[in-house]
């Protein structure tokens, strides 16, 4: 009997070593604390409560959003030799209830159950007659309304918890939660005295970039061009778009599926099943593929439209490089995102269960966000630096592995187009969004500016010369550093702030950075590519070929994904190590007891072969 966390940590999972933060979040369940911990997606958070579960008597209840990641979990555990089940609608009633009698029986350390089930009369009773060690909510930014995928539902946790006849450990985790939604957690869940645990919110091996094409999808053809034979996700904001750069794709020979609302249950399974066994190694997909992918050898993630906040894009690109390896996560912006997102803000599905009040606050502070996604896609400043800030994380004003740190700018003075653009807001009295200020300051007989009189402004066509698309980027810049502000409302307006009004009356030179334009991949891509060789350089693409073609087979006939069997780092651990006996396989990273006794003389006699023939 393994008694002990680095025991359970070898013998089921296959490491020698916690990553950061881990240990620490295991000793305070284990300690018997409330404990919260965030950490970025990619970085683990799931031994952090598998590992206790393991360690405690009784069942841990895992408390999860989406059935499909509740599937993926279970089918992982049980590979891994821990016996776990979940129970979600997927389920027929039979098999519910026979699901629910093994737990009784005690043949189950780990149970994923969806929140809609936990104050069913049936999931009650069996919860008050067995011992509960430790409720875990995964995802657990979902219990707030502040938080980008507020789920009702989520608010059950605390009245199941209140009926139990004893409290059990309390732990939450998720990958992106600002203060605001740390603070919801807790008082939500009524968390007594949490350790909260931050491991820090970046990941070192995803390269960000921002693009603005003119041509969406020829930027996408680049992007899958350069990620020849890889795995990815295209998201897109609307189930038309979705559609169409599918549709698109398979024309062009690409193995693509798609996902979205407006597909049939069924529909949707299949397709995800078709991405996640890699025969469809092509996601496009809109945010409604979030959290229920965990696909281990996802290369690249592509934004076709800019989301509609800061945490769910973070959370999206963030499914890339889940194996540690490199990945691409690139943004391509056009102006009309925002005037979509706005939209879907102001005229999307409202949560019925919010009082009008509440949505008023929901509504307004969707605005707030969508401006600092806005601003994401306008900064000259590291990428990896905004992100991380947004979440108080400390960082580097250089990360080195973003578009913004990669790209040459140049410094150009923008002070008297500065001036005239203030000057024009200040006498339409900040009364316009920006798109009619850029027509007012380029002379346009648009039928709204003569209409409003516009055209008879001081500061009408002193911009003619200028593009609409070099005036919107001096804009966006005096509003990121606070020369002018956009009212949080339905229609935001531009207005001047106390900081542009001293600036008019000061000598002040002031300059902005831009970018060189990069017509192709090579520029950004260096770097990407240079981390990529390096990770690959020991490994003989040959043997790994070989241990891959073993893995699918394997996974086929099981019929399980892939990397459930073992992850491409893990083959590429058996490359470098090149084992020949089973303690030696043991040594190979990712590779646990269990695992070993089911596939290693299978793997092991691979090696062997490809050596012997290596010398013949």
């Amino acid at each position: 009997m393994i008694k002990d966390k680095y025991g359970v940590l070898k013998e089921y999972f296959g490491y020698e070593q916690f990553r950061m933060g881990q240990e620490e979040l295991i000793d305070s369940i284990l300690q018997g604390k409330d404990t919260v911990g965030i950490m970025p997606t990619g970085a683990g958070k799931s031994i952090c409560f598998q590992i206790p579960a393991v360690l405690l008597e009784g069942i841990t209840l895992v408390i999860s959003p989406l059935i499909s990641l509740m599937k993926d979990q279970v089918t992982t555990l049980n590979q891994a030799g821990i016996p776990s089940a979940f129970l979600n609608s997927s389920l027929s009633n039979r098999q519910y209830s026979l699901a629910l009698r093994y737990a009784k029986e005690g043949r189950y350390k780990i149970i994923y159950v969806a929140p809609e089930r936990l104050t069913t009369t049936q999931f009650l009773e069996f919860a008050s007659e067995n011992k509960i060690s430790m409720i875990s909510v995964d995802e657990a930014h979902c219990v707030s309304q502040w938080g980008q995928d507020f789920r009702p539902s989520y608010l059950k946790i605390k009245e199941f918890i209140h009926l139990l006849p004893s409290r059990p450990i309390i732990s939450a985790f998720t990958a992106t939660a600002t203060e605001e939604v740390r603070e919801d957690i807790i008082h939500i869940l009524q968390l007594k005295k949490p350790n909260v645990t931050t491991t820090g919110f970046d990941r070192p091996n995803l390269f960000f970039a921002v693009r603005k094409p003119s041509n969406k999808y020829a930027e996408v053809l680049k992007i899958l061009k350069a990620h020849s034979g890889e795995s990815g996700v295209i998201y897109c904001a609307t189930r038309k778009n979705v559609e169409e750069v599918c549709n698109n794709l398979n024309l062009d020979g690409y193995k693509a599926t798609r996902y979205h609302a407006g597909l049939s249950d069924q529909e949707r399974k299949n397709n995800q099943e078709a991405f996640v066994y890699d025969n469809s190694p092509i996601m496009v997909a809109t945010n409604a593929f979030g959290m229920g992918i965990d696909k281990s050898n996802v290369s690249f993630v592509i934004h076709y439209n800019m989301p509609k906040n800061l945490e769910s894009y973070y959370q999206e690109a963030g499914r890339a490089g889940r194996d540690g390896e490199p990945a691409d996560c690139i943004l391509l912006y056009h102006g009309q995102d925002v005037m979509t997102n706005q939209f879907l803000i102001e005229h999307g599905s409202q949560n019925e269960e919010l009082d009008e009040e509440t949505s008023k606050l929901v509504k307004e502070k969707d605005r707030e966000r969508l401006k600092i996604m806005t601003y994401y896609c306008h900064t000259r400043d590291c990428l990896r630096e905004y992100i991380l800030n947004y979440f108080d994380d400390k960082s580097e004003n250089h990360c080195g592995n973003c578009s913004n740190c990669m790209n040459n700018f140049e410094e150009i003075d923008i002070t008297e187009r500065a001036k005239k653009i203030i000057s024009c807001i200040n006498s339409a009295h900040s009364r316009f969004g920006i798109k009619v200020i850029i027509d007012t300051l380029r002379g346009s007989k648009a039928k709204k500016i003569l209409r409003l009189n516009l055209d008879q402004l001081p500061t009408y066509g002193v911009c003619a010369s200028l593009t609409e698309k070099k005036l919107r980027s001096i804009i966006n810049f005096l509003v990121l550093n606070k020369y002018l502000s956009i009212t949080n409302s339905e229609f935001p307006t531009v207005g001047v702030t106390e900081k542009a009004m001293d600036f008019m009356n000061e000598e002040h030179i002031l300059t902005m950075k831009i970018a060189e334009e990069v017509e192709d991949l090579t520029v950004e891509q260096s770097k990407y590519k240079k981390q990529k060789s390096a990770v690959y350089k020991e490994v003989d693409e040959g043997l790994f070929e070989a241990l891959r073609q073993l893995r699918g087979q394997i996974a086929g006939k099981q019929r399980v994904p892939a990397f459930i069997i073992f992850s491409d780092a893990t083959l590429r651990s058996m490359c470098q190590l090149r084992p020949t006996t089973e303690s030696q396989f043991l040594g190979v990273s990712g590779v646990g007891e269990v695992k070993m006794t089911r596939y290693g003389k299978a793997f092991i006699d691979v090696i062997i072969d490809y050596e012997n023939n290596k010398r013949k």
